[in-house]
Order: structure tokens, then sequence, then C-alpha cells
């Protein structure tokens, strides 16, 4: 079945990236997919926000705006208002962004987000007209005291609202303990996961054999087709490696 689902390459460059080696990295991928595109593949880059504007100026003088797409790593849930320091999902389309990370780990634990506040969120990004990259994962002490299923069930139940559709919402495995730590779960530990999320998903959801789940944590070119090939696994979302275009390449090109 994850035949039938486009992939989803995300790069998330987290509190990395300045303007001019930012810019310089992000022309080397633009041209790489433009002599060569991934045939299956979305790919996306989700630079700082500072970054969106001039990012999509330079995909636009590329003429890449439509192999690269942008996305934001954060929104808030309200369209405007008193928030020092938030943005929009509003103002993340308005610079450039058609995607957006929500709910990642960092997020939730750095700044205490509930899976409420995240379905708030991710609310906001469909009423902006983004897609929303809903982030799940257990945590090493909840893997080994066997809560990894119901820690992702439960954060899929409590953050993903009605507004939800397919062609909106993508799904981002990410176990915590793996993400910058270069280790990974077993093939079948992921195979695992994957498939509970489609079961949770399809008992509430008639258009759940349509969402790209994907996987994130320490995702690198040596393990990226491997990743890729396992069941359910229909993209990635990708951290340290993806603020190369030498390393972030062959994982886009895996997944087309």
């Amino acid at each position: 079945m994850a035949g039938r689902r486009r992939r989803l390459i995300a790069g998330n460059w987290k509190m990395n990236g300045l303007f001019g080696p930012g810019r310089a990295e992000l022309g080397k991928l633009a041209r790489k997919l433009l002599a060569a595109p991934p045939r299956g593949a979305d790919i996306v880059i989700c630079p700082p926000a500072t970054l969106l504007r001039p990012f999509s100026d330079l995909l636009r003088e590329l003429g890449a705006a439509r192999r690269i797409a942008l996305g934001g790593q954060d929104c808030h849930g309200a369209e405007s208002g008193a928030h020092t320091g938030d943005l929009s999902a509003e103002m993340l389309r308005d610079a450039g962004a058609r995607y957006v990370i929500l709910g990642h780990s960092e997020r939730r634990a750095d700044h205490g987000e509930s899976d409420a506040s995240v379905r708030d969120k991710v609310v906001a990004a469909h009423r902006a007209g983004l897609t929303a990259i809903l982030c799940v994962g257990e945590t090493a002490a909840e893997r080994e005291a066997g809560q990894a299923l119901a820690v992702v069930r439960r954060q899929i139940l409590g953050s993903l609202p009605e507004s939800a559709e397919a062609a909106n919402t993508a799904i981002a495995y990410e176990p915590v303990w793996a993400i910058g730590s270069g280790k990974t779960p077993t093939g079948p530990e992921i195979v695992e996961v994957h498939a509970a999320l489609r079961a949770t998903l399809a008992a509430r959801w008639q258009e759940a054999e349509k969402v790209r789940i994907l996987y994130g944590g320490s995702v690198k070119p040596g393990n990226a087709a491997a990743l890729l090939g396992l069941a359910e696994v229909d993209g990635a979302l990708v951290g340290g490696a993806s603020l190369t275009a030498a390393e972030f390449w062959p994982i886009a090109g895996a997944g087309g």
C-alpha cells in the first residue's frame, strides 16, 4: 500500500542556518533537483523563519519553486494578537511556506507543548492553507517500559483535529531517543509503530490509507534507502543531514 502514496522527504534545519551559507546550500540542492528530480517524492526544506522569504525568492529565481517546497518549524494557534515572539500560520504562508512542522519532541519538551496545544496549531495550519507535519514519538524510558505504542496512539488521538485530511496532514514518527543520537530503532520496531499509527488513524478516519507517515531520527545517506524501504514508511523527516546539499541530496534520491 505504501507504494501508492507519494513520498515526502522533509529537512528540518532546527535553529541552524544564516543567510549566506544557508542560501549557498539551498542553491546547490536546487540545482541538483533541477538536473535530476526525484520522480516519486515531494521535497521540503524547513529553515528558521528568518530564512523563509529569502529562500522563497531564491527558489523562484532558480526556477526551482516547484521542486522544493518550504516549511516552518512551528506556529501559534491564533491568526494574530498579543503573542510576543510567536508567528502565526498565516505569517508563515505569507513568507513562502507551504508546510509546517508541529508537535516536534523538542517543542513538546522545551516549551511544554501538550497534545491539546499541538492540536490547536494543526488547526491553525489548515486554516492558513499549510500542510501540517505532525510529530509523535516516545522517549527512551517509555520504550523501555513497553509504552511506545500507547504513547504514539495517545499523541495522535490528542493532536489530530477534525480538519485533518490526507492532503493537508502528514504524520512523522520520531522516537525521541533517536533524534541526533546516531541511533535508530530496528526495522521491525519502526514497522510496528508505523502499523500502529496507521491502525489508529483507520479507526477514526476514512482517509487513513492515503496519509503519509514519515520516519525521523538519525536519518542519514547511509541508512535512508533501508529506512524508506520499510513497510508503511512514506518518507523521512531529516534533521542534521538536511543542512548540506551533499548529505540531503542522497536521501532525497532514495525517496524518489
